[in-house]
């Protein structure tokens, strides 16, 4: 909502103002289809030839996504630590292989069915079961598994940071794609010296035009955008963090209850539950 709002605030700027200082916003539709082709065009052509398709695929994604709320909400958080500390209750009261099940078939797991948030997302499952298996098999230490889930966010850090990086660079290229509308345009009129002033006004205007488009559409449209997508993948990474500190703690001895303390501090202060709503979650859960 905030998103269509922003874009709705910045083009009433943009062009109202010009309007309401006596702008003839006729000039500017009358060769905004045409410049927008031009740019777009390119732009997208040069997206195309600078990204594979798992970036392309997962751009239109990530830009449809910045359209959307936030699926990392404080019930989010909840239901994912109320998983932990179910999980690590049942290892600490029965032993590790009582979770074995659970583990290789998580899908069909009573405690994962109690979570069905969680258990919609097959990275966090995978995550979760991966080294909850690691534990159970006793052959890695603490510090062994650290650096396991180091190297698998710092993975998925890079995996979904690269259509952000896309979005940048188109970002960054739009501008270069307006100037060349604008010397095409330019071209255009030189080759028209022999028409009325007024007719070569047009022709200049129009192709002042695409400048502007370049410019509006980098940093009023996809810089923005670019912007909200890196932010939601810092979103991300911050469930797994979660995930790896609870599982370090219970490894190094700690009680379920306090471990998942220790996930819960790792945890952005808005979405953050307080120590008194995570308690009372994980008992009505039981």
């Amino acid at each position: 909502m905030f998103v269509i709002i922003g874009f709705v605030v910045s083009m009433l700027c943009i062009f109202g103002v010009y309007i309401f200082h006596g702008g003839n916003i006729a000039v500017v539709l009358k060769a905004l289809p045409f410049e927008m082709t031009t740019i777009l065009g390119a732009a997208i052509g040069a997206f195309l030839i600078n990204n594979q398709m798992k970036v392309i695929k997962a751009s239109v994604k990530g830009l449809a996504g910045c359209f959307k709320g936030s699926r990392y909400t404080k019930a989010r958080y909840m239901e994912l630590m109320a998983l932990q500390f179910d999980i690590l209750q049942k290892a600490r009261k029965e032993g590790l292989m009582a979770i074995e099940q659970d583990v290789e078939n998580p899908h069909d797991s009573p405690v994962f069915k109690k979570y069905p948030t969680i258990a919609a997302d097959h990275h966090v499952v995978e995550f979760i079961t991966d080294y909850l298996r690691m534990m159970v098999s006793g052959n890695l230490n603490a510090h062994e598994i650290e650096s396991l889930m180091d190297s698998e966010i710092e993975t998925h850090h890079q995996e979904a940071h690269a259509p952000v990086a896309a979005i940048g660079r188109l970002a960054g290229g739009l501008p270069a794609f307006g100037i060349v509308a604008a010397v095409l345009g330019v071209v255009n009129t030189m080759g028209s010296v022999g028409q009325p002033p007024a007719v070569l006004g047009g022709m200049i205007a129009s192709a002042l035009v695409g400048t502007f488009l370049g410019i509006l559409l980098a940093y009023g449209v996809f810089e923005p955008l670019g912007g909200l997508m890196d932010q939601k993948v810092e979103e991300s990474s911050k469930e797994f963090q979660c995930i790896k500190t609870t599982l370090l703690a219970s490894m190094q001895g700690y009680a379920p209850a306090t471990a998942i303390e220790f996930g819960r501090k790792v945890l952005l202060s808005d979405v953050r539950p307080t120590f008194n709503e995570l308690e009372a979650h994980v008992k009505g859960k039981k």
